[in-house]
């Protein structure tokens, strides 16, 4: 049998953040139980056992009495969870059947204008019927839901779908009477977490699926609220709030906690999911950096890729770094945030008359009518990290009556000014270094306080250090529209290329992710912080987390307009009508250079959801190409197992090769270095034709003529719905790029109405 592998994760980002063994035990007795997912080969169970659960309790008590099964699972995989140590584990893996035992992980949250951004406020006949859309569910895996937000009135709505089969489960704070037409389930899952860190304290957190943080409530409502007049946020961003699919169902499935969420829990939620007949799984969360047969999210999401369910996850907030993505499985949608095109400006007024701006999303009594005090954190205390504003770190004596400069990095922005506010200061400007550059992010801040990009904090501190009697305010100018070049992508989000397969292009594509309204739970503060007392009905949050929902709903949108459409088509009429210029022909942009944007940034470019209704042509994707896919990539029949939930081998007489997995993205693969033989890639694909007939020519551009690329046929002739055609690109590498270099082109069919274009990524390695 295989030898047992346990490995630990640093980093890993979800819709991102940290990821780290789930045993995190109070003392060192107990950290020799870990929580532990077991995959079982189902098919191999002995004929001695009538029942599957009969096997998995036997295999268990062969190597621990006194263990028992948190969940079984028979859709994600087949197998279940349980408490052992490490040794126990090591065990049970050599045992026949047993395809693998991975530790537990434990994921950490990330964290109305976009529908008019995005155009979906036009051309209302190209939108699905009420009747189409209202049957479609969107699951969301989360913190729960606040079920009494206007965003969830079912208002309008016939009764619930006929192919739902799922629950309302009641708890504490909830009952089966929150859910409605519109809110039609919901469940939580805590067992996993439960075994890890002790039972739920019921005075902090409802266990049931009631939101007491507000992520999850957020991110439902983005991908399918109702429709809210006059939602603001303290009065910001003031106008009608909505969802992507404003009439279709929501099921909600908590997984997530103030301990974080675990993948046990997750893949128990999964489970459910897949019986309860969604359509859509929206999941502001992601699996880690390893192997897709050793990552329990992306088998959770294969299993349910086979049963037509869309999955969308947030990329990560991990960026502008390199290599820096969760969630790369090809079965996968994989979102990256980009910015809108509203802005809430806060400048900042020095006494030397120089003005500079910054975002803001402060409501509340207003700074003085004069210049105030103004100091530098970093000089104003005696800490290591007093620049940094943390708790503790600031004397009184020194920043009273003063506005404060911090910055940014560490702890949260907003904890930064409650610091601030409790030491006695009246204002912060809060001053991004390098690590976030020229990024901005607003937030609803307990005293005035205006973030500001590094350039400018820099100019300001310069002014702090020479002056030698430093003046400041800051001026509020609430929501302004229309501000110019939108979208740029974030910076905080995660970045490729693929760190797990080079050859397919991540992320798949971007979508609003920086300050977005949506609904917010009831129990808790804008800021989030304990010491918050308002209360609000909406909030405007950043992440990837937010851009993820958005393209949950959008699928949503093209699901009910092609109900027979595959995931993978809807992905791909997603992702090949998404722009990467702006309408003045400029490339996107980057917030964290303030240069053009590549494909390793945004994928495909940035969602369009009027254009993917009509694609045009589509790429299509079977669980037989997945299954192709990781053939190429070498897996064993049992790595093949753990990921299929089956037994499967792949073909040895048939060459497998990931140029032919029929991805709608390029990302080719150069050996740097490789001596004189030419580097030739041949690439193949497959269209189906998904509108009327006619015929698509291919067009190429390129940002170095270092690879040749031709296209053969170079035009595509289609009499029928449904017809399929396929083509070859070939790259001829005409000379080295020094290793780790990058360039980009693309490559666009066109029938003189739509364009269905593919971004082409090359790397020297």
């Amino acid at each position: 049998m295989k030898t047992f592998q346990s490995f630990l994760i640093n980093v890993v980002v979800l819709c991102l953040c940290h990821v780290s063994t789930a045993a995190v035990e109070k003392n060192t007795e107990e950290q020799r139980w870990s929580t532990y997912i077991v995959h079982m080969a189902k098919s191999e169970m002995p004929a001695s056992f009538e029942h599957h659960l009969h096997w998995y309790d036997s295999s268990l008590k062969s190597v621990s009495d006194s263990a028992e099964m948190i969940y079984t699972y028979d859709n994600v995989i087949h197998g279940f969870s349980t408490r052992l140590t490490a040794e126990q584990a090591q065990t049970l893996e050599s045992q026949a059947g047993i395809l693998s035992v991975l530790p537990e992980l434990k994921y950490e949250l990330h964290t109305t204008r976009t529908p008019e951004f995005l155009g979906l406020d036009k051309s209302p006949d190209m939108f699905p019927d009420s009747k189409s859309a209202s049957d479609v569910i969107v699951g969301v895996l989360d913190t729960g839901i606040w079920p009494e937000s206007k965003s969830f009135d079912d208002t309008g709505l016939g009764p619930v779908p006929s192919s739902w089969k799922g629950e309302c489960e009641t708890g504490t704070n909830f009952t089966t009477s929150n859910c409605n037409r519109k809110l039609i389930g919901a469940r939580f899952f805590s067992k996993g977490y439960e075994a890890t860190l002790g039972p739920i304290d019921t005075s902090k957190e409802s266990k049931s699926p009631r939101d007491d943080d507000g992520h999850g409530t957020h991110t439902a409502s983005t991908a399918a609220g109702s429709v809210v007049d006059q939602a603001s946020l303290l009065g910001y961003a003031l106008g009608k709030a909505r969802g992507m699919a404003t009439r279709a169902r929501i099921a909600v499935y908590k997984v997530c906690w103030i301990g974080g969420c675990f993948s046990s829990d997750i893949l128990a939620a999964m489970e459910k999911a897949i019986e309860d007949n969604v359509n859509v799984l929206s999941m502001s969360l992601g699996g880690g950096m390893s192997d897709y047969f050793r990552d329990n999210v992306a088998i959770g999401a294969f299993a349910a890729m086979e049963k037509g369910i869309f999955i969308s996850c947030s990329a990560g907030n991990a960026g502008p770094s390199s290599y820096s993505l969760s969630n790369q499985a090809p079965w996968i949608t994989t979102v990256g945030a980009g910015t809108l095109d509203r802005d809430f400006p806060a400048f900042v007024s020095l006494g030397n008359g120089k003005n500079f701006s910054g975002v803001s999303l402060f409501r509340g009594n207003s700074l003085p009518g004069k210049l105030l005090p103004f100091v530098y954190a970093g000089n104003a205390s005696n800490a290591t990290n007093g620049n940094l504003c943390m708790i503790g770190t600031l004397p009184p004596a020194k920043v009273a009556g003063k506005i404060v400069l911090c910055d940014r990095g560490v702890n949260s922005r907003v904890q930064k000014g409650e610091v601030v506010k409790e030491a006695g200061a009246l204002g912060m400007v809060l001053a991004n270094t390098a690590a976030n550059g020229e990024e901005l992010v607003a937030d609803a801040h307990l005293l005035p306080a205006t973030a500001v990009g590094e350039k400018s904090g820099d100019i300001i501190k310069s002014y702090l250090f020479s002056d030698p009697n430093p003046t400041a305010t800051i001026l509020f100018e609430g929501t302004k529209v229309g501000i110019q070049p939108s979208p740029v992508v974030a910076a905080f989000s995660s970045r490729g290329p693929n760190s797990i397969t080079l050859e397919i292009l991540k992320p798949d594509i971007i979508a609003p992710g920086v300050n977005i309204l949506a609904g917010w739970s009831g129990n808790v503060g804008p800021t989030g912080l304990s010491i918050d007392p308002r209360r609000v009905s909406f909030n405007i949050i950043s992440g990837t987390s937010m851009s993820c929902p958005h393209v949950s709903g959008l699928a949503a949108l093209v699901k009910a307009a092609h109900p027979d459409w595959s995931p993978a088509a809807i992905r791909s009429a997603l992702m090949t009508t998404a722009y990467t210029v702006y309408k003045n022909a400029q490339k996107l942009q980057d917030t964290s250079t303030g240069k053009p944007a590549t494909p390793f940034d945004y994928g495909s470019g940035h969602v369009d959801p009027v254009a993917a209704l009509d694609p045009g042509l589509v790429y299509d994707l079977t669980a037989a190409d997945y299954l192709s896919f990781v053939c190429a990539l070498n897996y064993t029949s049992s790595q093949i197992s753990s990921l299929a939930g089956r037994k499967f081998t792949c073909d040895a007489s048939k060459k497998y090769s990931v140029t032919d997995f029929n991805y709608p993205s390029f990302s080719v693969v150069f050996t740097s270095g490789g001596g004189s033989k030419s580097n030739v890639v041949k690439y193949t694909r497959t269209v189906t034709n998904v509108g009327s007939p006619g015929t698509y020519k291919v067009s190429l551009s390129s940002e170095n003529p270092s690879v040749k690329i031709s296209v053969e046929p170079a035009s595509l002739n289609f009499a029928a719905i449904n017809e399929k055609k396929s083509y070859t690109v070939t790259f001829t590498e005409v000379s080295s790029l020094p290793l780790n270099s990058n360039s980009f082109a693309r490559l666009v069919w066109s029938d003189g109405k739509r364009n269905v274009g593919s971004p082409i990524a090359f790397s020297w390695n």
